[in-house]
């Protein structure tokens, strides 16, 4: 099971590139320091960390999501930590893995970004999930698998997301400010 402490390293060791993800990465940091024994257990009830992955295809252009059977939307991959995850960026592409079928997914380094959102999990009371996203990437040709996490599972146009999506444009604009940045300090 991810320590808290793993999960705080992992957080500190991140550089949001704007003010409302730093806010939300101190939250994130502070309920750590806080909860040091369970704020990455289910069983935590005022609230949890949880890992999510940003499927992008190989060419960067079309997202994976998921038709969550409980939320009734079209969201990321992701869920609980479970025994086994060494850290959220573990969980994250252990969930995306799970979720999609697809085998040779590779991970960021680093989170992508971060959201806090109420939700009513499977222990059936109101809670919190403090989700850590992270970019992942399809290889080329990938077909996903629906597995009974999912009712659907479908590649979206990034720029042609579902109109309920939340936070999936924030992410995919966080994946191409990254890769923006990237490009611009890797030239001479």
């Amino acid at each position: 099971m991810v320590a808290t402490a793993v999960a705080a390293a992992e957080l500190e060791a991140w550089s949001p590139a704007d003010e409302q993800q730093r806010a939300l990465k101190q939250a994130l940091l502070a309920y750590c320091a806080a909860r040091p024994e369970d704020a990455c257990l289910r069983s935590c009830a005022p609230g949890h960390l949880t890992a999510s992955a940003l499927v992008l295809d190989a060419t960067g252009e079309h997202t994976l999501l998921t038709l969550h059977p409980r939320v009734g939307r079209w969201i990321q991959l992701g869920g609980h930590c479970e025994p086994g995850d060494a850290s959220l960026r573990a969980a994250a592409l252990r969930e995306a893995t799970e979720e999609s079928g697809i085998e040779g997914l590779e991970i960021g380094a680093q989170p992508l970004h971060v959201d806090v959102h109420p939700v009513r999990c499977s222990l059936g009371r109101p809670t919190r999930h403090l989700d850590v996203r992270y970019l992942v990437r399809a290889p080329a040709g990938a077909q996903p698998v629906i597995s009974e996490e999912s009712v659907d599972l479908a590649w979206w146009p990034v720029d042609a997301l579902p109109a309920d999506s939340d936070t999936v444009p924030a992410m995919v604009a966080a994946a191409r400010a990254g890769t923006a940045q990237r490009q611009k300090s890797s030239r001479p």
